[in-house]
């Protein structure tokens, strides 16, 4: 058989092209299994799935246990999970080789122990030695940390079984093989096969699960995407700031939202929780030219953003429009609305636009901030200190009021910025601010 990368769709051919998603050179061949004999046949485990109930349940008549989340103590972890551990839920974390997805969930692991909880800590891809020696490096003295370094699935679901610990980590569900299916361990079918299995072992026991993923060259997790389907949560490991700080998003989840982000900064001693991302992406010097400060709003939490621009004459040929961590197009869209409304000729300058700290965003409430910088590097006027401007720019040049405003404005008092710039049909606003129309009135506040 043939299985897309992409949907998980399979097919008796090999074709350039998806039948069902579309997607170009994503199918690979792998065996199906069709059910091969076992060896030890009834083990633990089938005994254990063959012990359900059948019979179908009116919604009605379901008792729904109110069952607490696990806290594990750290709470940009537990944020991204929907404010913490839910029994039962399967997570899969990828990243890119050496991001520190091994070492998080160490550092889980040991805060899970340390507040009376048993973890088993299954490692395909190291050695007892190796594991201990992070283990001293991330200072984790628990106790009732049981470490099992094995690759063969139904040793691991035995052990599961024996032990029945709090929560288990799979380093990783790429080692992990079942000899029931005829193909090498890190394939599609050994993939969908151990995920779909312990997904079952998780909602009996009631036990959660976390599967540390390999990533593909464009920083997809490996094998098809049904895997993301399997499990409750998907988590990213991300490096977008000097490789210093590290940011975990979720692409799905659900038990909790898809928005929020945890940040963390790795140092020697192992990855520590970023509690207040504004003092990373603000610089405090006062007089740049360039620079205009925003706020990112990211789930439930709000930080604020230093925007750099950079305004020079085009020495040869066309000019260029260059955006890090910023939509181009919506760049090109602000030095039109600039060059209409302002009467100020762009087109021989060359422009590079820069958020501070590597950030991705696409929050419109950063439109205003991305002008503001503009136009002090191309007047070569620094912006008044300690001013903070909030606003989508419409196409027409009018200022449109952002959400959660005064979240966001909160957040800048505790940084000490007095200076808020926001729309005039902002309503419900906590704080005194200065309000604007259009950006025609925005250069005599600048500057």
């Amino acid at each position: 058989m043939f299985f897309c990368n992409e949907c998980g769709a399979e097919t008796s051919k090999w074709a350039g092209k998806c039948p069902a998603c579309g997607a170009w050179d994503s199918l690979r061949e792998s065996s199906r299994v069709t059910g091969k004999k076992v060896k030890n046949k009834k083990t633990i485990f089938s005994n254990l799935v063959e012990e359900r109930n059948t019979k179908p349940q009116k919604i009605s008549e379901i008792k729904s246990d109110k069952k607490e989340r696990i806290k594990t103590n750290v709470e940009e972890f537990d944020g991204v999970l929907g404010s913490g551990i839910v029994p039962g839920m399967v997570a899969l974390i990828g990243g890119e080789p050496g991001i520190g997805k091994s070492t998080l969930l160490l550092q889980i692991a040991n805060k899970l122990v340390v507040n009376g909880n048993e973890i088993l800590y299954v490692s395909g891809e190291e050695s007892n030695q190796q594991i201990k020696l992070r283990s001293k490096r991330l200072n984790c003295k628990a106790e009732n940390l049981y470490l099992y370094c094995e690759t063969d699935f139904n040793s691991i679901i035995d052990t599961i079984v024996d032990l029945k610990p709090d929560a288990v980590v799979i380093d990783s569900i790429q080692s992990v093989y079942m000899d029931s299916v005829g193909s090498t361990p890190g394939s599609i079918s050994q993939l969908r096969e151990c995920t779909s299995m312990f997904t079952r072992i998780a909602k009996k026991l009631e036990i959660p699960f976390f599967l540390i993923g390999h990533v593909t060259k464009d920083g997809s997790v490996a094998g098809p995407k049904i895997i993301e389907h399997m499990v409750d949560t998907v988590l990213y490991f991300e490096s977008e700031m000097n490789n210093q700080f590290k940011i975990m998003r979720a692409t799905k989840n659900r038990f909790g939202s898809t928005n929020e982000i945890g940040i963390f900064e790795m140092l020697s001693s192992g990855l520590k929780e970023v509690k207040n991302p504004s003092r990373i992406f603000i610089d405090k010097r006062v007089g740049d030219i360039g620079t205009a400060v925003g706020s990112l709003l990211e789930g439930s939490r709000a930080f604020m953003v230093e925007v750099q621009a950079l305004v020079s004459p085009a020495s040869y040929g066309n000019s260029q429009r260059v955006a890090l961590g910023f939509d181009h197009r919506k760049l090109a869209v602000l030095l039109a609305v600039i060059e209409k409304n302002l009467s100020i000729d762009l087109k021989n300058n060359d422009i590079f636009v820069k958020l501070a700290g590597g950030m991705k965003v696409f929050d419109p409430a950063l439109d205003l901030a991305v002008v503001a910088s503009i136009l002090s590097s191309f007047k070569e006027i620094p912006v008044k200190p300690q001013m903070l401007l909030l606003g989508e720019v419409g196409l027409n040049g009018e200022i449109r009021p952002v959400s959660q405003i005064n979240k966001r404005i909160k957040e800048a008092m505790k940084m000490g910025y007095k200076n808020v710039i926001v729309s005039d049909r902002t309503k419900n606003i906590n704080k005194k601010a200065t309000k604007i129309k259009h950006i025609k009135q925005l250069l005599p506040i600048l500057f």
